[in-house]
């Protein structure tokens, strides 16, 4: 069987946990950021993890993650 690949984009977009769940970084961070108050761009700073719901289609998109 040969080897799947995985998708790119979600590659780029997702990191696994150490109990082997996925987390991602959040939007709305990377330009026009003038606007935006400091106590915003700060919150938004952080990892989050993937919804519950959402973690198998992820796990599908990057198998080897």
């Amino acid at each position: 069987m040969p080897k799947m690949k995985s998708n790119s984009g979600a590659a780029k977009r997702f990191s696994r946990t150490a109990s082997g769940k996925f987390k991602h970084g959040q939007s709305h961070r990377s330009h026009i950021l003038t606007k935006k108050s400091t106590k915003r761009k700060r919150q938004l700073r952080g990892m989050l993890a993937v919804h519950d719901s959402d973690q198998k289609a992820v796990a599908r998109m990057v198998p080897y993650l």
